[in-house]
């Protein structure tokens, strides 16, 4: 058996959790803020058996693409001590992080 961590961007979650529900996968979902934009995402936990990881995984890659966003990174104003003005900078979110863990054990009481 296999843990999926999938962090993915609350854009995407519903849609993830959904596809995943509906190809018969158990999801668990926690909201969780990112440290870079400092924005909401959301942590997804699945337990898979191994010959349905592979379509677990599917499901997460097809939905979860990679995208152009504005966001504003703060600034600090010439001449002036310790304000900060923000400006906008182009990054890439979305996508998703994803990390498989052994699972050694399971229970479900």
């Amino acid at each position: 058996m296999k843990l999926i961590i999938a962090i993915v961007q609350d854009e995407d979650s519903g849609r993830v959790v959904s596809g995943l529900m509906s190809e018969g996968y158990s999801v668990t979902k926690l909201a969780t803020t990112g440290g870079f934009l400092r924005a909401g995402n959301t942590t997804l936990l699945i337990g898979v058996d191994e010959e349905k990881f592979d379509g677990a995984m599917a499901v997460i890659e097809k939905i979860c693409k990679s995208r152009k966003q504005i966001a504003t990174s703060p600034s600090p104003i010439a001449g002036s001590s310790g304000v900060y003005m923000p400006y906008p900078v182009e990054v890439m979110v979305g996508g998703a992080t994803i990390f498989v863990m052994n699972v050694e054990q399971f229970k479900k009481v």
